[in-house]
């Protein structure tokens, strides 16, 4: 059976899953209801975090299809995908057009000279405009250096959501046949005679685990027939070598693994049975061959401290608190999740480096519904010495707005060491581009959803590492901190509220040190959330006032993340998000400060 191998990249909420779903539904690979996003951190957020593997057939060929997360801080999984396959569907927003993602998954197939076929989804939305977004992509193909054959793609539209693709904006609206058509038409083969002849060579791009069979390699076989118990020699990029045996073979057959004895050149398979496999090592019958390239990664951009849990309440939730717990857990995250970056070295404190504060949010989450508790510190940006000269991780920032709140936003990210690029009006709305330093971005996210009333949208990706930008005063509240531990009651919290924001709840077990707010002239607030009403047998006309309380600003990680000051850490146990001072008591935190 000829083999064709796809990758769908695009922004974050382009569409690329959805578009996935349906071309399983048609070819009958799925059934009705049963999507690529199965993780249920997926399906709670709506965006695609790992990158997963499925197959289709379609009039006698089997199409392996790969779904790519579109958050820029999971450019990682993207960067390896798209060295295991020929062709990409690069999906576009006829509304929304290109954004930051685009840009980052685009340039990296363009520099694999992959030849990209052009999705404009999404073109029932009121305002798309296929022309203008078809415009802009190839503006940004001959951005990125395009080579003329790249340049001059093929454009098929399409409504995800209902399953339709159309060649041409007037043709019917039927199924995805069109699409279908258009990858048997363009993507080259992935199997020839000549590769079926050589003896057999795979690379693993993607890394999996199973209970019963360990590490799991995923693999595209690039040449040669690899067969189920055979004796391979696995090549690392620089030469070394070492010997095993694959004990079993898998493909895939819709999002479902298939146990099969043996696979052939064009194929991507999962191999079980190499304990030490690791991305981009090159699995081979024949020692003499030569390793394929290694696979490229970038680099980490803000690093954050992983620490063992000491707060009062340490224990009462989490199932693994202890160091070595924590350890062995990021070991293992460390063998499939190859953006991060951890540091070992002191016993009971673990710098983590990841690729923005996403991809630490979704980390801590994943440990937290693991059963395991720990604090964190706040997320710090990676400087780098160049020459002599400290350099820093820098953002482009495409912001979409109502326009009666672009001077907010342009006066914020202004103080924050950031740049205005651009700005383009569209109607009532305008989208914004900045450039600037990835400490200016650190707990901006949230202001942005006050600013905008939650009606913008906010994207950015990073640009590289430029010269650092000097010091920038984010922080413009301080916070309010509990002097007593015990249960915080709703009269006291009543009388807090005008000073700032609150984090908690009434009858939330709070303990001395801990964080519940904010005050809004940026001051520290140590307070008695414990505190009760007097109780008198005198009346009076003001005693007894109803007690209103304002929604809390309850944390989440994520939210934990941004608003945590440098003295604080951020106490993460299985039911609860907690923020704390380093210091618990006043006299400790005094003290600290007088060293400083």
């Amino acid at each position: 059976m000829e083999i064709r191998n796809i990758a769908i990249i695009a922004h974050v909420d382009h569409g690329k899953t959805t578009l996935t779903d349906a071309l399983m539904r048609q070819t009958g690979a799925v059934a009705e209801g049963v999507s690529m996003d199965s993780n249920t951190l997926e399906q709670e957020r709506g965006i695609t975090i790992y990158s997963k593997n499925t197959s289709i057939e379609y009039k006698g060929t089997k199409i392996n299809i790969v779904d790519t997360p579109g958050h820029a801080d999971f450019g990682s999984e993207v960067e390896r995908v798209l060295r295991s396959i020929d062709s990409v569907l690069l999906v576009v927003d006829a509304q929304e057009g290109p954004m930051p993602q685009t840009r980052f998954v685009l340039k990296k197939s363009l520099e694999l000279g992959i030849k990209p076929i052009v999705v404009l989804n999404k073109i029932d939305k009121p305002a798309a405009d296929p022309a203008r977004a078809e415009e802009q992509v190839l503006e940004l193909f001959l951005e990125l250096g395009a080579s003329d054959a790249q340049a001059d793609f093929t454009t098929v539209y399409a409504i995800g959501r209902e399953g339709v693709a159309m060649k041409k904006l007037a043709d019917p609206r039927v199924d995805l046949t069109p699409l279908l058509d258009t990858v048997l038409e363009l993507v080259p083969p992935a199997t020839t005679s000549e590769a079926l002849a050589k003896p057999a060579k795979l690379q693993a791009f993607n890394l999996a685990y199973d209970n019963f069979l360990g590490r799991l390699a995923i693999c595209r076989v690039y040449e040669g027939v690899i067969k189920a118990n055979e004796n391979v020699t696995v090549k690392k990029p620089d030469g070394a070598t070492r010997t095993g045996k694959l004990t079993k073979i898998f493909t895939f057959q819709g999002i479902e693994r298939k146990d099969v004895p043996e696979a052939q050149a064009g194929d991507i398979v999962i191999v079980a049975g190499l304990p030490d496999i690791f991305i981009g090592e090159t699995i081979t019958t024949d020692p003499a061959t030569e390793p394929l390239t290694a696979i490229a990664i970038d680099e980490p951009t803000i690093t954050v401290n992983f620490l063992v849990n000491n707060s009062p309440f340490a224990g009462r939730e989490g199932k693994y608190v202890t160091s070595r717990q924590l350890r062995e857990y990021l070991e293992r995250e460390l063998e499939v999740n190859v953006g991060l970056k951890i540091d070992f070295v002191s016993p009971d404190s673990f710098k983590v480096s990841g690729r923005g504060e996403l991809h630490i949010a979704i980390l801590l989450e994943n440990m937290r519904r693991s059963g395991y508790e720990l604090q964190v510190s706040q997320p710090q940006v990676i400087i780098r010495e160049e020459e002599g000269r400290k350099m820093e991780p820098y953002e482009e920032v495409i912001i979409d707005t109502p326009s009666a709140y672009q001077g907010a936003i342009i006066e914020r990210l202004g103080t924050r060491a950031f740049v205005m690029q651009n700005l383009a009006q569209h109607d009532d709305s305008v989208r914004l581009t900045f450039e600037g330093p990835t400490r200016g971005l650190l707990g901006y996210r949230n202001q942005f959803v006050i600013d905008t009333r939650g009606d913008g949208i906010l994207s950015s990706r990073v640009v590289g590492f430029r010269p650092f930008a000097g010091e920038i005063k984010k922080r413009q509240v301080g916070s309010m901190i509990s002097m007593a531990t015990g249960k915080a009651l709703g009269y006291a919290l009543w009388g807090m509220q005008e000073r700032g924001t609150l984090y908690i709840i009434p009858a939330t077990e709070v303990y001395e040190g801990m964080v519940m707010g904010n005050t809004s002239k940026g001051e520290e607030m140590v307070v008695n959330p414990t505190k009760g009403k007097n109780l008198t047998n005198v009346r009076s006309s003001g005693n007894d006032e109803a007690i209103t309380l304002v929604p809390a600003y309850e944390l989440s990680i994520e939210r934990g993340l941004e608003v945590m000051a440098e003295d604080e850490y951020l106490e993460i146990t299985p039911m609860s998000v907690r923020l704390r001072k380093q210091h618990l008591t006043e006299s400790a935190r005094a003290k600290s400060k007088a060293k400083g």
